[in-house]
């Protein structure tokens, strides 16, 4: 296979150390409104059925954060992936003081 890049390595101890949580949330193509609930995915991070309140606070800290987003004209997937990047982070580190990799996916339908 090769090498293995330093990236690959630093995204590798991430994962082993914190874990990693996908946030999947489907938004209306035309207004960009949160469509349903968001489906939160964790792996290494936290056990969803012991942590179902950290879970549906998160749920609704996405949904937020698309609402307020929404709301503005010129929101894109790019912006919008970043800003639930960093802001879950936030949020998930004030909680948990644990640093999980996020990886948002938005679906427009």
């Amino acid at each position: 296979m090769g090498d293995v890049s330093q990236v690959v390595i630093r995204d590798r101890q991430i994962l082993a150390g914190d874990g990693m949580l996908v946030v999947v949330a489907t938004v209306d193509g035309k207004t960009g409104a949160p469509v349903g609930s968001p489906d939160i995915i964790s792996r290494g991070f936290v056990y969803m059925k012991s942590n179902k309140k950290l879970v549906e606070e998160t749920r609704a800290k996405v949904k937020q954060i698309i609402k307020t987003e929404s709301a503005k004209p010129a929101a894109n997937d790019i912006y919008l992936k970043d800003k639930l990047r960093n802001d879950i982070g936030q949020f998930l580190y004030h909680k948990t003081q644990r640093r999980p990799m996020i990886l948002p996916v938005i679906i427009e339908v």
